[in-house]
């Protein structure tokens, strides 16, 4: 089931419709539903759609060759093998050359492992024969390191030739919300704090289960699907994950500055492995919306970007050795389910974070959102800050259970006074978002004031 991939969909169907030769480079996390997403788009066209495996060179490319031969020949030539890969790229431009033909090689870094040689060999092909055909040749990857090395060594052979390299992101929530839309709101917002927007993941969710049964079956039971995933991903990238862990359990565990997490892990050299965790997409560096050199920013923070991934270091890895020993639902009632609502915090306010650039998008907000990120300084924060041309929406998100009432306001403004300094020229307002609903005060004043607007959790989800 493909859920909403419109934004990859219309990319692709542009490159297929360009009537010329087109290249396209899609790398995701595994389960991602990246071989879902072109196994749809290829429908009902003339493709060649092959799964690298792990097998040797020869294999793969036998096993390639019996692909194209099905596909493009007769079946006198079903058992046929391309002698070289040289060979492959001939017979894939000579078909290319009238009608249109997608070829896609989905885990193309498990092909790069078994001969090295093939980027460079692809590389020659496409300079002198298959640029001029007809062709759409689709590369996707799960390991992120390597499809990284694949686009740079790509884009050092086709100098003037823009390479179309698509990071395929999980699911937003409005999109995950339908693997668990039985649930009351408050643990639709709570599932995708815990099992995030990767189609595989939700699929595993049970609908006619609790959420604390979901977690139980799904992720603490020993052998369960999502008990050993962490370890596999890190596994695919790195050979040593040994430091890898240490940072990334030290920012499950709240310390998200440099220092915070040097200390943590007794490690002078954190920045560099968070630099690598940064560019496999692991986790994310923020600074407050306001710096003008967010890269220079010294202000900056860590966060681990997937939710199952955040969830794994925070309550699986620290209690291994529970687990091991069947101890899951103790690890559930005493660890995770007492601090549930303030792991989910976090998730809610990326939910709100979503919904804002929708309205912005849709044109149902007051301001068209050029960047929506968070701000702070040494005392305060401002969960959200929606800039604009000339205006900024600054956004208080309340995951607790106590109504917001016109004190949360007040606080509000006065912190506006403090982001003022560094947005001299914006016009203000001011957003509340709540969990739990508000005080009859506070919506009284938000009648009254067209400058404030209240956002409850039926609105926002």
């Amino acid at each position: 089931m493909i859920i909403n991939r419109k934004t990859e969909l219309t990319e692709l169907d542009r490159l297929y419709q360009s009537g010329k030769t087109e290249l396209f480079v899609l790398s995701g996390r595994q389960r991602v539903g990246k071989t879902e997403l072109l196994s749809n788009f290829c429908k009902d066209k003339k493709s060649i759609f092959f799964l690298c495996d792990l097998g040797s060179e020869i294999s793969l490319r036998t096993s390639l060759s019996a692909s194209i031969n099905q596909v493009l020949f007769s079946s006198d030539r079903i058992h046929a093998i391309f002698n070289t890969w040289e060979d492959v790229f001939q017979a894939l431009g000579k078909a290319a050359e009238g009608e249109r033909l997608i070829v896609v090689l989905d885990e193309f870094p498990n092909l790069v492992s078994a001969h090295p040689a093939i980027v460079s060999i692809l590389l020659t092909m496409w300079n002198q024969i298959l640029q001029n055909t007809n062709l759409l040749l689709i590369l996707s990857g799960s390991e992120i390191g390597m499809m990284e090395k694949i686009v740079q060594q790509l884009q050092m052979g086709m100098p003037g030739n823009r390479i179309n390299h698509h990071f395929l992101e999980p699911l937003s929530f409005k999109d995950a919300r339908l693997f668990f839309q039985n649930y009351e709101d408050q643990d639709q917002v709570r599932m995708y704090a815990v099992f995030g927007g990767t189609p595989a993941y939700l699929n595993g969710i049970d609908n006619n289960s609790s959420l604390k049964e979901n977690i139980l079956n799904t992720i603490l039971n020993r052998g369960s699907f999502l008990f050993d995933e962490a370890r596999f991903i890190l596994q695919q990238e790195f050979r040593e994950p040994r430091h890898y862990y240490a940072i990334l359990q030290a920012i499950a565990d709240g310390k998200t500055r440099l220092i915070e997490i040097k200390q943590a892990t007794g490690m002078d050299g954190a920045h560099v492995y968070l630099d690598t965790l940064h560019q496999l997409h692991l986790i994310e560096r923020i600074v407050p919306v306001t710096e003008s050199q967010p890269h220079k920013s010294r202000r900056g923070l860590y966060r681990i970007k997937d939710h199952y991934l955040r969830f794994w270091f925070r309550f699986v890895l620290p209690h291994r050795t529970l687990l091991e020993r069947g101890s899951g639902q103790m690890v559930l009632e005493k660890q995770i389910m007492p601090e549930i609502d303030h792991f989910s915090a976090l998730t809610f306010e990326e939910i709100c974070r979503q919904y804002f650039w929708d309205l912005g998008i849709s044109g149902r907000l007051s301001l068209l959102p050029q960047t929506i990120g968070k701000w702070w300084d040494n005392q305060n924060k401002i969960d959200l800050v929606i800039l604009g041309d000339q205006m900024a929406k600054l956004v208080e998100c309340n995951w607790s259970n106590q109504t917001l009432g016109s004190n949360d306001l007040v606080d509000l403004e006065r912190k506006a006074e403090l982001v003022k300094a560094d947005l001299p020229a914006h016009k203000m307002s001011f957003g509340l978002c709540s969990r739990s609903g508000f005080t009859r005060q506070l919506v009284e004043i938000a009648h009254q004031r067209n400058d404030v607007s209240l956002f409850s959790l039926p609105m926002i989800l």
